[in-house]
This record gives C-alpha cells, structure tokens and sequence, in this order.
C-alpha cells in the first residue's frame, strides 16, 4: 500500500471508485467494509436504545413514585430524574478509559448488563416493606450508569471512520438519539393501556403494569443488544484516510495495515470543544426545563393544558431535530463544519433573544384571576394567607396564570405566543446542527488515536450540562423572570461564540494539522 504513494494515501475511503475496482481495494475490501459498516450501525441501535432508556420512563416516574411511597416529594423526584445524568457522568469516562485497552464488546457488554439490571430491580421497587424511593434512586442512577457507554459509541464509531464518513456517521448517531427520546414517551402511552393494576405473577412477585411495563421492555431489548454485539460486532480502526489501523482493539492479522500515525493531539482545541458542547446540551436542557412553566405563567394555561401543548410542541422539535440532522449531512459536503457549529450557535442566540419580553401588556396574575380582577380591601399578605388556607376542593379549577409569589409578574411584560413558537423554532434548528457537529469536530482533532478516555469527558461534560441547566435556569427564572433568565443565556451564547471564533483556526482534523491530508 505505501508503494502506491502519497496520493493513494489521501484518496478517500468513499471516493469515486466503487466497490470492486482499484481504487477501492487499495484502500480496503468490500468484506471489510460490510463488516465495518454492520458493526456501527448495531452502535446506532446501542445509542437508540440507551436513549429509551432514559425517556421511557420520564412521564410516569412521578406517579410511580408516590404510589411505591407516600414520603416522596417533588424535591426528592428532582434527585430520581438527576440521578440519571449523575450516573452517566461518573461511568462515561470510566468505560472511555476501559474500551482504550481492552476490546470495546466487554465495556459495552457489561454497560447494557448494568442497565438490563437496573430496569429489572425498577420493576421490584414496590417490593420492599420501606425505603422504597431510595430503590428506586438506586436502579435510575445504574440505568444512567449504564448509558455511560455512549463515549465508547461516539469513539468506536470516530475510530471506524474516515474523516469524509464521520460526519454522516455522528449525524445518523445523533438521530438514533434523538429518535430514542422521541419514542420513549410513546411507548410509554401505549403501556398505559395496562392500567395501574395490571397482572401479577405471585410466583416471582413482578407485578407487570403501565410503570413496569416500559423497563420490561427495556431490559428484553438490552438483552437482544447484547446478542448482538456478541454475535456482529467486530473491532474496526481506520485511518483518517479509511486505511486499517492496528490497535489494542484490533487483533486481527493484516499484512496491510498501517499503524497509527504520531503526532500530538490539540488540547486547546479538545478543552474548547469540550466546552462547546457543555454550552450546547446545557441551552437545551435549560429550555426543557423552563418550557412548562413559561407556558403555564405567560398562557395561563392549565397544568393539563401545559403538559399536552408541552408536549406536542416537544414531539414537534424532536421531528424538527431529526430533519436538522439529515440536512446537516448534506451541508457539510458544501460548507465547512466549523461555519455550520458557529451557525448554530447564531440561530440558538437569535432564538432566545426573541424569547426577551417586550411591549407593554403583562401576564395574567393568578390572585387577580381569582378574585374576578377586583382589589379586596385587604393587605397583599392577607390575601396570599386566604389562598393559601382555603381549601382546594372550594375551587372548580386549578388558579391559572403568574404567580404573584414571584415578584416580576407584576412588572414584566408577556412573552407571546407567537413569538415563543418562532423562538421554539430556532432552537430547534440550532440545537442539533451545533449538537452534532460539536462532537464531530472533536473526533476528528482527536484524529485515529484511542478516543474512549476523550469521549467520555465528553458525555460528562454533557451529562453535567443536563444537570446543571435545569438548576440554573430554575432559579434564576423564579427569582428574577425570563428577562434576566433569557439575557443571561444570550451573553452565555455570545461569550461562546467569542471563544470559537479565537480558536477557530484550531478546529481542524488531526491528520490535516500534521499535514497529511489537504483541508
């Protein structure tokens, strides 16, 4: 292969010959290159399934929770939904780490044995005579610990690509994912057609229902996952150019397999990336959060109401999202996949400063709503006290509207409808275009080498940002409201966009900075 010179070693894996013609056996078999492209797409399934996993079981922990025990509060369902993300981010580098020096089916394997697991001991958390919510605490954070296998994902699939496959390859990861969450909550309305009873197999103690039915099915198709891998994963490592690379992973005897090339990876650029992607899950995670309570002080809307426009509106941006990334794997043929993250990231910031509330008409208050928009002769404090003593069954409807316990209702204007759909919409588009394209430029300054231990600082740095978003933006939106809530997450994204375009000269493939392929 050396023989056939530098340019031979720059013709691209999926250049313009053909399966069986010169070109394309010099670089490698068509055997190979079946085996290769098998093998990543039982890592799309991986990806898809993990992504299930964590939204499967999203609408009804909640119910679940209080029915298992009654001394659960919503504060500690806050740490059960957290504990998922925490659980991801502890195990992803850990399993980074392991699939660097030892063959990738045995993280993965074991990661899906883990979530198999976790689902099966979610299923008996009613069992237990007490502490039945710190079970279930237990088998949330296992089924994010689990999920930790997605850095080995990400690099397995960075490590079996050329740098002309990669990006179409991380955009179809990122639809399994975003298809995963999509269907989640579907399954999930369809298993509530068992009903809260259910059946029960006295035998064995499983009670098999609209909670437990979901992580049933999780934990079977963990299981086909793992025959899968067993049976059709193969260890694959190419070269930024597609040529086969010999590696820890790799132990298959080839005479033309080129070694991994030396050189130094760009920790600037990996540091920057990092935290672009921090800053990219942590908008989205944020936005989540905000959406139903916006909706609900800003609309006036119903806790029903907030929870099935919320959730349209959520399907619609998933949809959206997977559109996105079939787009962006044809926009990066024509445009330079810096200029689409940085695009992005614009679109994001357009589409919260939308989210600014202007004009002079303010939201419905909930204590005005109540008292038919009169004033009563009494003190604001008294009147607060009164609702709050009286009892809720005097009332035919659930009080709609701004809270008045949050002081910016009085003073902030409303955020219409309108314009909170359109600035739904950008999200929408830039989320994923900077959500794909983020981690792609990472795999590609990492270059050929190992990337498990990388990727999973990677899905850490995500997971953290999931975590942290919802906190933040709760707090600082309560406290305060949207208008300062909105500005800060705009001068967030323009401080980003400041630090991308100081190290954009940085964000290039490994094998391009060495000089060993053209940009």
């Amino acid at each position: 292969m050396a023989s056939l010179g530098s340019e031979a070693e720059r013709e691209p894996l999926l250049g313009p010959g053909s399966p069986g013609s010169r070109e394309w056996d010099t670089v490698e078999t068509q055997e190979h290159y079946k085996s290769r492209w098998r093998s990543v797409r039982i890592l799309y399934l991986t990806m898809f399934l993990s992504s299930v996993g964590f939204s499967i079981v999203i609408m009804s922990i909640w119910p679940y929770l209080q029915k298992i025990d009654q001394t659960a509060d919503a504060s500690f369902l806050g740490w059960v939904i957290a504990s998922f993300s925490l659980g991801q981010m502890v195990a992803s580098p850990l399993f980074g780490l392991w699939s660097n020096y030892r063959p990738r089916k045995e993280p993965l394997i074991v990661s899906i044995f883990i979530s198999v697991v976790a689902n099966c001991l979610y299923a008996y958390v009613h069992v237990p005579a007490a502490h039945n919510k710190y079970y279930m605490l237990i088998a949330r954070g296992l089924v994010g610990f689990g999920a930790g296998n997605v850095a080995v994902v990400r690099s397995y699939i960075a490590g079996a690509t050329s740098l002309q496959e990669r990006t179409s390859a991380m955009a179809n990861t990122s639809t399994c994912q975003a298809l995963g969450f999509i269907l989640g909550p579907v399954f999930q309305t369809c298993f509530a057609l068992i009903g809260e009873k259910g059946v029960t197999w006295d035998t064995i103690k499983l009670q098999i229902n609209m909670y437990t039915a979901p992580v049933l099915l999780g934990a079977f198709l963990g299981i086909v996952n793992i025959i899968l891998i067993l049976f059709i994963l193969r260890e694959h490592r190419v070269d930024d150019s597609g040529r086969q690379c010999k590696s820890v992973n790799f132990q298959e005897e080839n005479t033309d397999e080129v070694h991994i090339p030396e050189g130094s990876i760009d920790q600037v650029a990996v540091v920057t990336t990092n935290i672009l992607f921090f800053v990219v899950l942590f908008i989205f995670a944020l936005f989540e959060t905000i959406l139903t309570p916006l909706t609900m002080d800003m609309y006036a809307w119903t806790q029903e109401q907030a929870v099935l426009y919320d959730g349209v509106i959520l399907a619609a941006l998933g949809v959206e999202a997977v559109v996105v990334f079939m787009g962006v794997k044809l926009l990066s043929k024509k445009i330079d996949e810096r200029a689409i993250l940085l695009g992005g990231l614009v679109v994001v910031w357009v589409g919260f400063f939308i989210l600014l509330p202007w004009g002079n008409q303010f939201p419905k208050v909930q204590w005005e709503d109540l008292h038919n928009s009169s004033i009563p002769n009494t003190t604001l404090g008294e009147i607060i006290i009164d609702l709050w003593n009286s009892p809720r069954e005097d009332h035919s409807e659930q009080p709609t509207g701004c809270p008045i316990e949050q002081a910016w209702c009085l003073y902030t204007p409303v955020i219409h409808l309108a314009q909170f759909l359109t600035a739904a919409v950008l999200v929408g588009i830039g989320y994923p275009a900077c959500n794909v394209m983020s981690y792609t430029l990472y795999s590609k300054v990492l270059g050929p080498k190992p990337q498990g231990m990388y990727m999973g600082w990677l899905s850490a740095s995500g997971s953290a940002a999931r975590i942290l978003g919802p906190v933040f933006i709760s707090h600082v939106y309560t406290y305060l409201g949207p208008r300062w809530a909105f500005s800060l997450v705009c001068g967030i994204v323009v401080l980003t966009i400041s630090l991308m375009g100081a190290v954009y000269r940085r964000l290039i493939a490994f094998s391009v900075r060495c000089g060993r392929i053209q940009e």
